[in-house]
């Protein structure tokens, strides 16, 4: 109605780009900018006779986040999602059987809790390299991977057995030109299953196991919407995790491998940046104990936990649940996944919204 005022000077169009910038002030349309209405087009000739509008109008539109379309019952999104993390004790096992027991009392355990995914720590089978001790660590560690694909086939089916989602953690993988390469699997309840690869190789993996850097990073969608997988050392870039959040990641998990408090705190100093950036959560599982009888996986440090993002609906210091530091132990956490469309469009900040693409991608 305030656009008679300044119709001898602004196009209707040049009028709402000065409301929107509140270089105006319009008593209709700049409540309904500041509560994000969005201008779809003007219209001309809406109501004849109206002097305030110059009979002109705007056809508005408001996006209702929480609207989902009706689904099957089977293919139902959950909005709160229960995570479970293993930290896992390193101790000797005797041979594969015995591994597989521990696997299978942790997977029985958590999903016991109706747990939706658990998440296994890097590398959380290297007691197994204690058989070959005796050679140099580069051929240890390539002998611990023969046991990667029988533990992947062990991991699916337990991911069908106890109806949950299971980040298998990390194993080393022989892959192309004899190459050796730091890889995990995404075991769904529904059989079927995913890799992923660690991009950045520590210069102590490289100098000692000689391996390498995989070349694949992307989403993987589950029962319970997209997520991504980070191995350790891969966090502490947020290129990575953003190219994931393009893709419409909610939750990234970070299965890490730590010895000493310092590198425990990088990555978890990068988890919870990446928490805040993305506007996602983010579950880390790391390993605790020791392996005097493993060259170069001596200690362990963890803490492993979920974080979220710091705004008003999540916990004051985007901790939503934390383990007990260097103890065996599960935590199991609820994420609501609502909660993040909520902050995606009406947070106190909006990281998501306001990148700037024209100037970075």
């Amino acid at each position: 109605p305030n656009y008679k005022n300044y119709a001898d000077k602004l196009t209707p169009k040049e009028y709402i780009k000065k409301v929107k910038q509140r270089e105006i002030h319009d008593p209709v349309l700049s409540f309904q900018l500041s509560n994000e209405f969005h201008v779809i087009k003007v219209l001309n000739a809406y109501m004849p006779g109206d002097e305030g509008s110059q009979e002109f109008a705007t056809l508005l539109e408001w996006n209702n986040i929480y609207y989902q379309e009706k689904v099957k019952l089977l293919n139902v999104k959950k909005s709160t999602v229960r995570i479970g993390l293993v930290q896992w004790q390193m101790r000797h096992f005797s041979n594969l059987e015995a591994l597989y027991d521990q696997m299978e009392f942790f997977v029985d355990a958590i999903s016991g809790y109706s747990s939706d995914f658990i998440l296994f720590p890097e590398l959380f089978n290297a007691p197994l390299m204690a058989d070959f001790n005796h050679l140099p660590e580069a051929e240890a560690i390539r002998k611990l991977a023969e046991f990667t694909e029988p533990i992947r086939n062990k991991f699916k089916e337990l991911a069908i057995a106890y109806n949950t989602n299971i980040i298998t953690g990390s194993m080393p993988k022989i892959g192309p030109n004899n190459g050796l390469y730091n890889v995990g699997y995404l075991c769904r309840r529904d059989g079927s299953y995913d890799r992923f690869e660690k991009i950045h190789i520590t210069p102590n993996e490289a100098s000692y196991w000689g391996m390498i850097g995989g070349n694949k990073i992307k989403t993987f969608d589950t029962d319970c919407g997209k997520i991504g997988v980070l191995i350790c050392y891969d966090v502490e870039f947020p290129e990575l995790s953003r190219l994931l959040s393009d893709e419409g990641m909610n939750i990234l998990f970070v299965p890490y491998l730590t010895d000493t408090q310092n590198g425990y705190t990088r990555v978890k100093r990068c988890a919870q940046a990446r928490a805040i950036e993305n506007e996602s959560y983010v579950a880390v599982a790391g390993s605790v104990g020791n392996l005097p009888k493993v060259n170069n996986m001596d200690i362990q440090y963890a803490e492993s936990a979920v974080f979220t993002p710091s705004d008003f609906p999540f916990p004051s210091n985007g901790i939503k649940g934390q383990a007990t530091p260097n103890t065996e132990m599960t935590i199991i956490v609820d994420v609501d996944l609502d909660l993040l469309k909520q902050l995606h469009s009406y947070g106190s900040v909006r990281n998501l919204k306001d990148k700037r693409t024209d100037l970075y991608e």
